[in-house]
C-alpha cells in the first residue's frame, strides 16, 4: 500500500520523531481531541466523523506507529510506549492539553495517557474500549498463540486475500448483529497483509492478553477517574468486546455511559451522528480536569477510599449514567 503524501490530502500530515515516520490527519480548530485508533485498525477509522468534530474542535488523528502509514520499527509497542509516543508528538505539534478519545485498543492506550499524563489530560472518553474486563473475541486471543504469525503469513497470502476480504464485506450488508463489523474486520484482514503491520499487532497484543483473554486492566486505578470526566461509549451488539465491560467503568459523579443499541464494536462507525453529537455534548457540559499535584498524591495514597464518592447507576434502554 502506497504511503499517503500531504500533497494527496491536505489533511494528512507527518512528523519524525526519534527517527520514526508518525502519520496523522489533522482538521478544525479549538480545543484539541485525540483520536486512538484501534488494533489493526488506522486514522481513517475516524472518518465518518472527523468532519463533525472539526466543526468544534482542533481533531487530531494519528496513525500509531506499526499502523496505518506510520513507520512500523521493531520497537515498543506496549500501552506505556504508545502513550509516550503520543506526549510526544502533541508536543512537536505545541499542544499541551487534550481530551483523549481511544477505541478498542486504542482505549487502553488513552486510558494509559491519562494515567501517565493526568496534567496534560481534560476529559477521557473510551469507546468499546480494552481494559475493563478480561473477555475478548477468541479471534483476537488467537494472536497471542504460537505460530499466529506464520499463520497469519498464509491467510493473508494474495492467491485469496481479495475473494476473503470481498466475501467479509458482502456477508457485512446482511442483517444481524453477527454481520455488522465484518467490513471493519476485512480492511483490517487485508492491512494485515503488510509484515510491518502484522509484526506490530502480534506484539501489542501479547502486551495486554494471552489465549485466556485480557489481563491488563485499569480497574485497579479506575478510581483516578475521579479527578477527570469520563465518557465510555459502547455498541450493545459488540461481538469483539462485550458491552458488559462498560459496567466496570467508574461509576463517579463525572463520569458517564452510553450504550447504543443497534451499534456493534464500532458505534462512532454505526451512528456517527449521534456519535459526534454526544461528544461534543459531553465536552460542553463537562469542564476539563485541572491537575493539581497535592490532589493527585493524595488520591494515589487513600486509593480505594474514595469509592464513597460513586453514584449508583441507573440503566434505562441506552443509556447508563
Amino acid at each position: 500500500m502506497a504511503a499517503r503524501t500531504v500533497q494527496e490530502d491536505p489533511d494528512v500530515h507527518c512528523e519524525v520523531i526519534h527517527g520514526y515516520r508518525r502519520v496523522y490527519r489533522r482538521r478544525g480548530t479549538g480545543p484539541v481531541l485525540l483520536l486512538l485508533h484501534g488494533l489493526g485498525c488506522d486514522s481513517s477509522t475516524w472518518t465518518p466523523v472527523i468532519d463533525r468534530l472539526a466543526e468544534y474542535f482542533t481533531v487530531i488523528a494519528p496513525d500509531l506507529l506499526g499502523h496505518g502509514d506510520s513507520d512500523k520499527p521493531d520497537a515498543d509497542y506496549s500501552l506505556g510506549g504508545y502513550a509516550n509516543g503520543m506526549r510526544d508528538l502533541l508536543t512537536v505539534l505545541g499542544i499541551d492539553k487534550v481530551t483523549v478519545v481511544g477505541h478498542s485498543f486504542g482505549g487502553g492506550v488513552a486510558m494509559q495517557f491519562a494515567y501517565q499524563f493526568p496534567e496534560r489530560t481534560e476529559r477521557v472518553v473510551l469507546v468499546a474500549p480494552g481494559g475493563l474486563g478480561r473477555d475478548v473475541t477468541p479471534l483476537i486471543r488467537m494472536l497471542t498463540l504460537p505460530g499466529s504469525g506464520a499463520a497469519l503469513s498464509v491467510a493473508t497470502a494474495r492467491p485469496w486475500r481479495r475473494p476473503v476480504a470481498d466475501a467479509m464485506r458482502t456477508l457485512s450488508r446482511l442483517p444481524g448483529p453477527l454481520f455488522r463489523d465484518l467490513g471493519e474486520v476485512a480492511d483490517i484482514y487485508v492491512k494485515l497483509a503488510d509484515p510491518g503491520q502484522r509484526k506490530a499487532v502480534l506484539r501489542l497484543s501479547s502486551t495486554v492478553m494471552d489465549w485466556r483473554g485480557q489481563y491488563v486492566t485499569m480497574t485497579d486505578r479506575a478510581y483516578l477517574a475521579r479527578l477527570m470526566p469520563v465518557l465510555v461509549v459502547w455498541g450493545a451488539q459488540d461481538h469483539v468486546i462485550p458491552a458488559e465491560h462498560a459496567e466496570n467503568a467508574p461509576a463517579l459523579v463525572n463520569s458517564e455511559v452510553r450504550v447504543f443499541e443497534d451499534s456493534g464494536h464500532f458505534p462512532h462507525r454505526d451512528e456517527p451522528d449521534r456519535f459526534s453529537d454526544l461528544v461534543i455534548e459531553f465536552c460542553a457540559s463537562k469542564p476539563p480536569a485541572q491537575y493539581h499535584r497535592g490532589r493527585w498524591r493524595a488520591l494515589l495514597r487513600r486509593g480505594d477510599q474514595f469509592a464513597l464518592d460513586t453514584v449508583p447507576r441507573e440503566s434505562s434502554g441506552s443509556a447508563v449514567s
